[in-house]
């Protein structure tokens, strides 16, 4: 039997580590899959689900995208903003385009989303490289464990992935002092890795980490005290399934009773050669239905009530809009008549919420530009405003402000500015002003016509 690795060992940090990542993958592996509308089938009985398989693939109704992306699509961040003398906000937000972020950073607010957690990794500047990288990190590829008592302090981080050129399970341990790698044959459905050190040409194992720091930056979505970040889709994937199954049964509803069945009576039913009855009539839209019998009637049952299943499929929705914070009109697709004072009052809750989870993701990212060389005190965050208004009522605001004194450069900020635009829109301001003044002085304190040497002669 193996020794078990000493305590804060290489060996001990991967092991702890890659067992953490493989409970949580395979906890937050069921909120991607109602994200991506993989929901597990409605139930029924188990010799009705091959019969009606294909009803049951098309009952499935993702609203847990619309809940995700409501929230996601208003997170994005403008630019960066310094309160101090220096260029700090310029490097930062050079470095952010530098290494697209742009986009990667809604890639790693969607997961987190998603899963609760995504990461942003931080690596030096080598060879060629003149900057640091910054690139986001997928949760079921890394993992961090902080200081005992400080959240904000890594202890650890692992990154793992399959190299597809060797078929490897790969991993590489992040500690403050030193980086190892490690690599195993990929292990059987269930099995644990046999991990071995592996080796990188040019490099030693166990190499010096030159940040000195674990070089990751955590994207936590509503974290606890004592609890790591959580799904937008947590509380709401049951109500998802509800959904499913009442459109399940409306879609049977539909197959089998949604229009009229007939009946006839005082009518003999014929028979085949073998005694079998026959159906007499061959219903379509097109012909009518005869009996020769004097006594025979006709007749058709009402055809099924499905204001109930629409009714309760609403209701459901309705709790999930609840629940999430998320406006009814948004899930719903439905909107009458409503007055922006309707809309503002139906979307403060999402209003609240967006302000709320970009408090903790703002901590992730103060932490990655930090391990960057970029202090939050030299360039703070800047997100673009949630909030949606009308032209109109903006500007409006905006005047009126104005005349109580507010900075220019605050307006431009509140009408929705980057930080780059508004220093851009300053120094125009700046180059008009000297322009206008040069031309007052010109006006002001240049030759006048008919006087000085250049003067044309007077006429006499």
């Amino acid at each position: 039997m193996a020794q078990a690795p000493a305590v804060q060992s290489p060996e001990w940090w991967r092991d702890r580590l890659y067992a953490a990542l493989s409970r949580r993958t395979e906890k937050t592996n069921v909120f991607d899959d109602y994200y991506e509308c993989e929901h597990p089938l409605p139930f029924l009985h188990e010799k009705a689900r091959d019969p009606f398989r294909r009803l049951l693939r098309m009952s499935r109704a993702n609203y847990m995208e619309l809940v995700v992306d409501a929230l996601v699509g208003r997170l994005e961040v403008a630019g960066f903003q310094s309160d101090v003398e220096g260029k700090a906000d310029e490097r930062a937000w050079q470095l952010w385009q530098d290494n697209n972020l742009d986009g990667g950073s809604q890639l790693g607010f969607l997961e987190a989303a998603i899963r609760g957690n995504a990461y942003l990794m931080v690596s030096p500047p080598e060879g060629r490289q003149a900057d640091f990288r910054i690139t986001p990190e997928h949760p079921t590829q890394v993992i961090t464990e902080a200081m005992p008592g400080s959240a904000y302090k890594l202890a650890a981080a692992l990154k793992l992935w399959m190299d597809e050129w060797t078929a490897n399970l790969c991993c590489t341990l992040y500690l403050p002092g030193n980086i190892y790698k490690f690599d195993a044959p990929e292990p059987k459905t269930g099995g644990k890795p046999v991990w071995r050190r592996r080796e990188v040409a040019g490099e030693e194992w166990g190499g010096k980490n030159a940040l000195g720091e674990v070089p990751f930056g955590e994207l936590a979505n509503r974290p606890r005290m004592l609890k790591p970040g959580a799904s937008e889709l947590r509380s709401v994937t049951g109500i998802q399934d509800r959904i499913n199954k009442t459109i399940a049964d409306r879609m049977m509803t539909q197959e089998f009773a949604a229009f009229p069945q007939k009946w006839v009576t005082g009518m003999e039913i014929p028979v085949d050669e073998n005694g079998q009855d026959i159906e007499p009539f061959d219903v379509a839209v097109n012909k009518i239905l005869i009996a020769e019998e004097n006594g025979a009637k006709f007749g058709q049952f009402a055809a099924a009530d499905l204001s109930g299943y629409l009714k309760g499929k609403e209701a459901d929705v309705h709790d999930i809009a609840a629940i999430t914070s998320t406006p009814p009109h948004y899930l719903l697709g439905s909107m009458v008549n409503l007055s922006a004072e309707a809309l503002k009052a139906a979307e403060a809750g999402l209003i609240h919420k967006i302000y709320q989870r970009r408090r903790f993701l703002e901590e992730g990212l103060e932490q990655t530009m930090r391990l960057a060389g970029i202090a939050s005190s030299q360039a703070r965050i800047v997100w673009k405003s949630p909030e949606w208004r009308t032209e109109g009522e903006l500007v409006d605001a905006l005047v009126k402000m104005s005349t109580l004194g507010v900075p220019r450069e605050v307006l431009w900020e509140r009408w929705g500015a980057t930080p780059q635009e508004i220093e851009r829109w300053r120094l125009l301001n700046e180059s008009a002003l000297q322009r206008a003044m040069a031309g007052d002085l010109a006006a002001e304190y240049g030759p006048k016509p008919g006087i000085g040497p250049e003067a044309e002669p007077a006429d006499l």
